[in-house]
């Protein structure tokens, strides 16, 4: 099943040809402002609805992120080989400055980065280079901690495209990937079922038509499974959150008016506007000091 949030707070499946959406907000009494986490967390069964007739033509509607605020969004680095050939390339890091998930950890991404497909990207400062990079990411559909990687599988509801957006800079990684819009997650989520093997599939982003990213997530350093056992050493991971495995080489800097498509095999493919506000970083003054 292909679970997608739409024009605001409901929930529906995308029919298997992906132009129809059947409203399970209504079939299953979903009223929660997240239907997705209700639906996750309560006795629901979507399954009967899988052929019914849609109730919603998909351009018709307004395509949302999945999951409208999880609670955590976490984030592997440079989790393709190439990527970190190509991030040593370009002076981002240096040989000696790479690190892997278990020498640094993971990142976050503000909750509130989140959009669905149909918002857009909008670029926060005029004159600082701004990225796009797919990954492969899923939500999770029970909690977990101190998880072996085995056992995860068992424990993913379903796997989604994300658009990790990001400015190039000095700042932090949570800083720099976390202003709003930064993290464009859709267009659906897809149960295991379908996706099949999640370590074996083809992802591609094309900017204005032209492709800049293309690779198998075969090509993982680590496996969405060893991303969750290490986030969850100590930390109990949640149903809802979003857990996003890095990006291949090819990311490249976006500008005012672009349009990417981004594609994963077995899971979908999404188009998405990007806009930009007339604001410089190097204009924004920060004031410092100030009572206490």
């Amino acid at each position: 099943m292909r679970f997608v949030r739409f024009d605001e707070n409901r929930l529906g499946l995308l029919t298997d040809d992906g132009t129809g959406v059947v409203n399970l907000t209504d079939r299953l009494g979903l009223d929660a402002r997240d239907p997705l986490l209700e639906y996750i967390h309560g006795d629901y069964d979507a399954s009967e609805y899988a052929d019914a007739d849609p109730d919603y033509d998909l351009e018709d509607i307004s395509v949302e992120a999945p999951v409208k605020r999880p609670g955590k969004v976490i984030a592997a680095p440079l989790n393709y080989e190439n990527h970190i050939e190509e991030a040593i390339a370009d002076k981002d890091i240096t040989t000696e400055e790479w690190f892997s998930i278990e020498d640094k950890g993971y990142f976050l991404k503000a909750p509130s980065s989140v959009v669905g497909p149909d918002h857009g990207v909008e670029l926060p400062f005029s004159d600082r280079r701004v990225d796009h990079e797919i990954e492969l990411a899923f939500v999770m559909g029970s909690d977990v901690k101190d998880v072996d990687a085995d056992e995860v599988w068992d424990e993913i509801f379903g796997y989604t495209i994300l658009l990790d957006i990001s400015v190039r800079g000095d700042q932090d990684r949570s800083n720099r990937k976390s202003y709003d819009t930064f993290t464009v997650v859709g267009p659906c989520v897809v149960t295991p079922d379908e996706v099949g093997d999640p370590q074996n599939l083809d992802m591609k982003l094309q900017l204005n038509g032209e492709t800049k990213q293309r690779d198998s997530t075969s090509d993982m350093v680590y496996t969405c499974a060893d991303v969750v056992q290490y986030a969850s050493l100590g930390t109990t991971i949640e149903a809802g959150d979003v857990i996003t495995t890095g990006t291949p080489e090819g990311v490249s800097a976006l500008s005012d008016g672009d349009t990417i498509d981004a594609e994963i095999e077995n899971v979908g493919s999404m188009t998405v506007d990007v806009t930009a506000r007339d604001v410089h970083f190097e204009d924004v003054n920060v004031q410092k000091g100030g009572q206490h």
